[in-house]
C-alpha cells in the first residue's frame, strides 16, 4: 500500500464496500452520506481523483462514480475489510447440512461443495484427496463372483478406495486371506508411489499357488494405487453465480458459462500455488496466471487428511464479499478435514 493516509484509507473502504454492497460505481456524495469522516462532496471527490490516479480506482466510461481495480481489491482484502468470521446463522446452515451425511467420501465432498455455494453464492470446487503420497494401511479382498472381486485399499488417513478386477480363471476363497496377508506384509505401511515403482521386487518370490489373483495384481498396480482419473473434483453452484449482476451482460455470461464448462482448467488452477496446509490463498483478475481468470477472484484452501491432501475453493466476480467467503473457505476446510477423518 503506498502510502495511504487514514483519511484516504478509510474512503477507498467506504468505496469498494459498497461497490460490493451494490454492483453499482460508487460516487462522492453517496461516500459523503455514509462515511463517518463529515467530509464534503467535493473534497471526496478530490480524494478519489488521487486514488484513481494511484491506481487503485477506475472510472467507468458511462458513470461518474468509481469503482475499484485489482490493486484496490488487493488493498482491500490485505488491510482494509472486518476480520473474516462466519455469523450463527452460517454456521447453523453449515451444521444442519452435516447432521445426516453419509460416510461415502464421494457424499461428504459433494455435500461440501453444495454448501459452500449456497453460502457463498458463488462457484465451489473441491477436488479430491490425491492419494500418490497416501500410506498403505491395509488393503482387503472381497470375493464378488467366480471370476471377479474387490480390492479394498485402506488409506492411514482414513480414506478409503475401492476397485473391482476380473480374474481370467476361477477364485478359490480359501486363498484369499492368505493372498491378502501376504500383500499386507510386503506393502503395508508404504506410500502408493512406492508401491507402483517396487511392485515387482516386493512380491517376487510369492507363492505361485497365489495365482491368478497376484497376477492381476501386477497388471492392476498403477490402477489399484492411483486416484481415480474421473474423481478429480466436484464443481457446483452455477446457478448461483450467474445470478450475479455482471453476468447480465451476455458476454459475460458466456464467458462464466466457457469457464463452468472447462473444469480441467479450473481444477489446475485449483490446486496450484498452494504451498503449505495453513495457507489460505486469494488471488484477484489479473493476479491470475490464467487469461480466463482475469475477471474473476479466487479463494483457495487445502485441506489435509494425514499425509494426504485436496483443495477447497471458489469462484466468483471481483466485487464478492471477501470477508465472509474467506471465512467460509476456511470453515468448510475445517470441516472437511474432519469428516473424512471419520
Amino acid at each position: 500500500m503506498l502510502n495511504l493516509s487514514e483519511r484516504e484509507k478509510s474512503i477507498l473502504r467506504d468505496i469498494i464496500y459498497q461497490f460490493i454492497l451494490t454492483a453499482n460505481p460508487v460516487g462522492s456524495r453517496n461516500i459523503a452520506k455514509k462515511s463517518d469522516l463529515q467530509l464534503s462532496a467535493a473534497t471526496i471527490r478530490n480524494i478519489m481523483a488521487d486514488l484513481e490516479e494511484a491506481g487503485y480506482l477506475q472510472h467507468p466510461h458511462t458513470s461518474a462514480g468509481r469503482v475499484p481495480t485489482d490493486l484496490g481489491y488487493r488493498v482491500y482484502v490485505d488491510s482494509l475489510m472486518g476480520p473474516s468470521r462466519l455469523n450463527d446463522d452460517q454456521k447453523k446452515i453449515i451444521t444442519k447440512e452435516f447432521d445426516h451425511i453419509a460416510d461415502e467420501t464421494d457424499d461428504i465432498l459433494q455435500l461440501t461443495a453444495t454448501v459452500l455455494s449456497k453460502i457463498t453464492n458463488q462457484l465451489a470446487c473441491i477436488t479430491y484427496p490425491k492419494i500418490n503420497n497416501a500410506i498403505l494401511e491395509k488393503i482387503q479382498i472381497v470375493k464378488l463372483s467366480s471370476s471377479k472381486i474387490m480390492v479394498i485399499v485402506e488409506i492411514k488417513s482414513g480414506l478409503v478406495k475401492t476397485i473391482t478386477l476380473e480374474l481370467n480363471s476361477e477364485i478359490q476363497e480359501t486363498k484369499l486371506y492368505l493372498i491378502q496377508q501376504f500383500l499386507n506384509e510386503r506393502l503395508g505401511g508404504l506410500n502408493f508411489d512406492e508401491i507402483k515403482k517396487t511392485f515387482a521386487d516386493r512380491i517376487k518370490d510369492y507363492n505361485p499357488d497365489y495365482n491368478p489373483i497376484i497376477r492381476v495384481f501386477f497388471d492392476s498396480v498403477d490402477k489399484i494405487f492411483t486416484e481415480d482419473s474421473h474423481k478429480k473434483a466436484i464443481i457446483t453452484g452455477a446457478t448461483n453465480i450467474v445470478k450475479q449482476p455482471e453476468f447480465e451482460d451476455q458476454q459475460q455470461f458466456r464467458s462464466v458459462v466457457e469457464l463452468i464448462e472447462n473444469q480441467d482448467i479450473i481444477i489446475h488452477i485449483m490446486d496450484d500455488d498452494l504451498k503449505s496446509p495453513e495457507q489460505t490463498v486469494i488471488s484477484i483478475g489479473n493476479e491470475n496466471d490464467n487469461q480466463k481468470f482475469t475477471d474473476y477472484s479466487m479463494i483457495k484452501k487445502t485441506y489435509n487428511i494425514g499425509n494426504v491432501h485436496g483443495t477447497v475453493g471458489i469462484i466468483g466476480p471481483k466485487r464478492m464479499e471477501y470477508s465472509q467467503t474467506i471465512a467460509a473457505v476456511v470453515y468448510i476446510a475445517e470441516l472437511l478435514k474432519k469428516e473424512l477423518k471419520m
